[in-house]
């Protein structure tokens, strides 16, 4: 019998391998906390599928998310970023990478480490939510707008309500999987 898996990922294998095995297991690592809220940041205003198919040629093209290095990106590496066909190639998302990267660092100048910062706005842990059909999730919340207005307040770029529910939901934040879903209790 086939594990129940949530609505949104179903009839994509490279979906279906994400929601198996990575959307909403808590993250506490920088570096991929950092891969997270990059490509969420690429995938506004697109869908999610595209920016996962593109993930390795991101992770290629943005140094595998070394925020250090993303920080000190000058216009020439922002020129060959341009020039990348394998990732979306948004000048202006290209500069907010660069700008979220040295607002990374001076969060994990303040706070010891951005996960601490972060996972810092629900205590360390994750908001299980109950949700019996995936459309039923909210696109943002009032904690999304809490977190979104202090990032900004911060210097990040791309960063809406809606950008960060998505980053919550992904980074195990939020647990938004169907309650009827294998994951639901795993995460």
């Amino acid at each position: 019998m086939e594990k129940h898996r949530c609505g949104w990922c179903l009839g994509d294998p490279v979906y279906e391998a994400y929601h198996d095995t990575e959307w909403g297991v808590p993250v506490r690592d920088d570096l991929k906390m950092f891969e997270f809220l990059t490509l969420e940041t690429f995938q506004a205003g697109l869908s999610w599928i595209t920016v996962l198919k593109k993930r390795p040629h991101f992770r290629e093209a943005f140094d595998d998310f070394d925020y250090t290095r993303v920080a000190r990106y000058d216009e020439a590496k922002i020129a060959s970023l341009l020039g990348n066909p394998g990732i979306i190639r948004n000048r202006l998302k290209i500069r907010a990478a660069v700008t979220n990267a040295q607002a990374y660092l001076k969060i994990r100048e303040t706070f010891g480490s951005f996960c601490q910062y972060y996972w810092g706005f629900t205590d360390g842990k994750t908001l299980h939510n109950q949700i019996s059909d995936y459309r039923q999730a909210p696109a943002n919340t009032p904690l999304s707008d809490r977190i979104s207005k202090d990032l900004k307040q911060r210097g990040f770029k791309f960063v809406g309500s809606t950008v960060v529910y998505a980053h919550m939901q992904a980074t195990g934040m939020v647990n938004d999987h169907e309650t009827r879903c294998f994951r639901y209790g795993e995460v």
